[in-house]
């Protein structure tokens, strides 16, 4: 049955208003532009907030331009591992001293891929799924035509992800390490995490979770799930901006005999000996290589201070109440004009995006931008609706979604 506008607008207005993440939308630089009418990428590239403005600015006066290289020594030698420690006890679910920040994400995979890899000698077997993110499946398969080792491919439904029982098939006695995605980027596919690090460890292989697409919208756990090794950017549900600095996990189990392949200086025991020869540092700060990019962690404070004032369970209650509205808005207005759903209608098995599948959305997409409703495509049919909790009111959801259905009448 199709609902109304009106009722659907009534709706989304007593969501917003029973929120209790609602007055975090307008401390987001943009909540007040009338040329967005819906911003639905979130899950690409977060908002800025306002407080990092001022952050910015004064860091510009203050930090860098009174305190000048001082500051190396009052602050940022360390930031990489003090940002770390917030956003593992607010985010990652991870006790200090086991997170740092810093690099890309693909340079972060790499490194803890060559690292982990180090730590299974004798096996020559690294898994991955089709599905992973194409930088995923290009660095592994980078490492094992380094190294001569052979990847072993999961084939899961692109509609939804791997399973604990599809990765079960795959391991053995020759598997090293196993990687995958906590949140498919495509499908929005949520991985049963600890079924999955447990079949892994029981074949003797290592786990390294990609947590970009999950990182501040997903609760996430890696200590109590025995996940080893993981990585994720920062600018999506984490609104670093572009560009901004990824993390990187490693379980403390593992930390005293971790060696990462990229020696620097600032990741050595004692950097400012200068000495000759390399020794890792002790703990994460081992995973460091070079001088780490200081102005593109100011963002992601002030996201870890709203993460750690709203609490990680409403916000990941908010995103699932987002994408449930969202859904129950396809099968109304859109479903009937030919949309399919490719994310999972369980949201206990969904992550923070929604992908819905037509024929006409790539071509619609310009349009759509034009219109000031922003999701983004992915092929080879996929409008991707990412709402994200701090930013995204169920007013503004609807109103993009009511563009999108206008234009099948516009074609």
């Amino acid at each position: 049955m199709t609902v109304t506008a009106t009722e659907f607008a009534s709706r989304a207005a007593a969501l917003d208003a029973a929120d209790p993440l609602r007055d975090y939308p307008a401390r987001f630089l943009g909540s007040d532009d009338p040329r967005i009418v819906a911003y639905l990428d979130g899950n690409s590239l977060g908002r800025p907030t306002r407080a990092t403005s001022e952050r910015i600015s004064a860091f510009l006066a203050q930090d860098w331009g009174h305190r000048l290289i001082r500051r190396w020594d009052e602050e940022w030698f360390d930031l990489p591992l003090t940002l770390g420690d917030r956003l593992g006890a607010a985010v990652l679910g991870a006790a200090t001293g086991q997170t740092t920040i810093g690099d890309s994400t693909t340079v972060l995979l790499y490194k803890l891929a060559r690292g982990a890899l180090t730590l299974r000698p004798g096996r020559t077997e690294i898994v991955v799924d089709r599905g992973n993110f194409p930088t995923d499946r290009y660095v592994l398969e980078s490492i094992a035509a380094d190294l001569g080792y052979t990847l072993r491919w999961l084939e899961p439904d692109l509609r939804a992800g791997v399973t604990a029982a599809d990765l079960a098939e795959v391991v053995s006695e020759r598997t090293a390490l196993v990687a995958l995605s906590h949140v498919a980027y495509r499908s929005g596919y949520l991985l049963d995490s600890p079924a999955v690090a447990t079949v892994t460890h029981d074949a003797g292989a290592l786990l390294l979770l990609d947590l970009c697409h999950s990182a501040g919208s997903v609760e996430i756990e890696l200590d109590s799930w025995a996940v080893d090794f993981a990585v994720g950017c920062t600018y999506k549900y984490l609104n670093g901006g572009p560009g901004s600095p990824a993390f990187a996990y490693v379980a403390a189990a593992h930390l005293d005999e971790f060696v990462q392949p990229i020696w620097g200086w600032m990741g050595r025991d004692a950097p400012f000996e200068m000495a000759q020869g390399y020794r890792p540092a002790p703990g994460i700060r081992r995973v460091i290589s070079g001088t780490p990019a200081i102005l593109g962690m100011l963002p992601i404070q002030d996201t870890i201070d709203m993460i750690e004032e709203a609490g990680i369970r409403a916000i990941r209650a908010k995103s699932v109440a987002l994408t449930e509205f969202a859904l129950d808005v396809v099968r109304s207005w859109l479903v009937p004009r030919g949309v399919t759903v490719s994310s999972p209608l369980d949201p206990a098995r969904r992550g923070g995006h929604v992908t819905i599948d037509h024929p006409t959305f790539q071509g619609m997409l310009p349009r759509l931008w034009e219109r000031g409703v922003i999701p983004d495509f992915r092929g080879p049919a996929g409008l991707r609706l990412g709402p994200s909790p701090l930013s995204t009111t169920f007013t503004e959801l609807l109103a993009g979604l009511a563009v999108i259905r206008d234009e099948f009448a516009n074609p």
